[in-house]
């Protein structure tokens, strides 16, 4: 009997072996290649990133259209894996990041802090994963090539706005002082942005949702449109705005100007019925005219394309440079306190630096709401049209919940938050984030009041004066 034991296991083992060594002969004849112009071949740094993520086979779980191991078509194997492809495809997509390597182009921050995430954290590539692909354990000499890397291309593509050397690489850089702009048609669109007329009802400008007092927003749970009609989503900041991958929640708008159309013939926000009724409303104001003469030249058209680039003119100014924490990373070791020292850190070990980067600290991607964790049943109540983030815009299943991370910027003036509203105060937009965004889902009481000093330090100057919220109901 315990020869048959031992045979039994010995066999076992042998077939185990045999399936490693398969597997790694497999992993490696269909990986990814890069072809002979690549000009990654040429650079060091970034070729040694290629080759731990090649390693990794990365691309299995968070690519689509792979050439995959036998065992995904096992039944019972082919349940879990397809189980975890899912959930890798839902949380990164890394095509575009072996396109960046192929043709020598440069990754947004995004997906440099994403993958500067996990390999921190070393949650990558996953135990049950490993158990059959040996090879693709990470060394700590690849982990570094990789982080390497990240800093490498921050520090060659993404510091130009002011960061001192030794913050040069940080997944956060400094709002720029200033963004160019055509003068005349930020004179126009300044204008227009507060102008009444260009609602349904002549009560409402721009910012009567995006306050330039109030943090860029109105403080509203939803915003509050054209009769007192309530608005099914909460208004995101206007401050920073230009720094964004797209605008609106859902990213259906790529431009400030494209923006600006959107709420002016809303008929829940301004309420207008067609751009021909708004045009007659301003050509009927005599200041108008050699405004939209300078802006667009002498037989400029009032029309939609002139009135929201102009808008989108001034909106891209909307700017909030040298804050507390940019004057830190700028060089002034004392700009902020301890304490937001440490929140900054752990900001970056617990993930949430993973989406919120670059200079708004968010805004550069789009991630779904409930990553770790089912946030919409345990928020409860009714889903609504607004929930479904990019979805309604593409009708792909993949998009379903997923927003465009918003921007941090001057987070401390811009609740309640997230894309419904639903939190109240910073102290639990952070540990619903991180409940819900990232594997750390219970931080400590000393981790979120750390988090929220530092969050506090990226209020923001514009023209000149620190922001500050005039509006009582907003104080917390």
């Amino acid at each position: 009997m315990k020869r048959l034991v031992v045979s039994a296991v010995g066999a076992a083992l042998l077939a185990y072996g045999g399936t490693v060594a398969y597997l790694q002969h497999f992993d490696h004849i269909t990986a990814p290649e890069l072809p002979a112009s690549s000009p990654t071949l040429k650079d060091p740094v970034a070729l040694a990133a290629f080759n731990a993520l090649r390693e990794a086979r990365c691309d299995y779980c968070h690519a689509e259209q792979r050439d995959l191991p036998f065992y995904f078509r096992v039944p019972v194997a082919k349940t879990l894996m397809e189980k975890d492809r899912a959930n890798g495809l839902r949380h990164f997509r890394v095509e575009p990041v072996l396109d960046a390597f192929e043709q020598g182009t440069v990754p947004t921050e995004e997906q440099l802090s994403r993958i500067e995430e996990v390999i921190t954290q070393n949650r990558m590539p996953p135990n049950l994963y490993l158990m059959m692909h040996w090879h693709a354990h990470l060394s700590n000499a690849e982990r570094e090539a990789v982080l390497k890397w990240v800093q490498d291309t921050r520090r060659k593509n993404y510091n130009n706005t002011g960061a001192a050397e030794q913050f040069a690489a940080e997944p956060i850089r400094p709002v720029p002082e200033s963004v160019e702009a055509n003068p005349a048609k930020w004179t126009l669109g300044r204008k227009l942005f507060f102008d009444k007329s260009l609602s349904g009802d002549n009560t409402l400008n721009c910012a009567s949702c995006h306050g330039l007092d109030t943090g860029g927003v109105d403080n509203l749970v939803t915003a509050t449109g054209i009769g007192g009609q309530k608005g099914p989503i909460n208004t995101p900041t206007v401050y920073d705005a230009y720094f964004k991958m797209a605008q609106f929640w859902n990213a259906r708008a790529t431009t400030l100007a494209d923006q600006a159309a959107g709420p002016v013939m809303n008929p829940v926000e301004m309420g207008s019925h067609n751009w021909e009724e708004v045009a007659n409303k301003l050509n009927a104001n005599p200041e108008y005219a050699p405004l939209f003469q300078e802006a667009f030249g002498p037989d400029a058209k009032v029309d939609e394309k002139t009135i929201t680039t102009a808008i989108g003119e001034f909106e891209k100014t909307l700017v909030t440079p040298n804050g507390a924490f940019d004057e830190y990373l700028k060089g002034k070791p004392d700009a902020i306190s301890e304490q937001a020292k440490r929140g900054y850190e752990r900001f970056k070990a617990i993930g949430c630096s993973g989406c919120h980067t670059g200079i708004g600290a968010g805004g550069r991607g789009m991630e779904i709401m409930g990553l770790e964790g089912d946030y919409f049943k345990d928020r409860g109540g009714k889903l609504t049209d607004a929930d479904e983030g990019r979805y309604a815009v593409t009708h792909e299943a993949g998009d379903m919940n997923r927003f465009v991370v918003p921007n941090l910027r001057n987070v401390e003036l811009t609740g309640p938050y997230f894309h419904d509203g639903s939190v109240k105060t910073l102290d639990e937009a952070v540990r619903k984030m991180a409940r819900y965004q990232t594997p750390d889902q219970n931080i400590s009481d000393q981790d979120v009041a750390d988090i929220v000093a530092f969050l506090k330090t990226l209020t923001g100057r514009y023209d000149g004066k620190l922001l500050t919220n005039s509006n009582p109901a907003a104080k917390q």
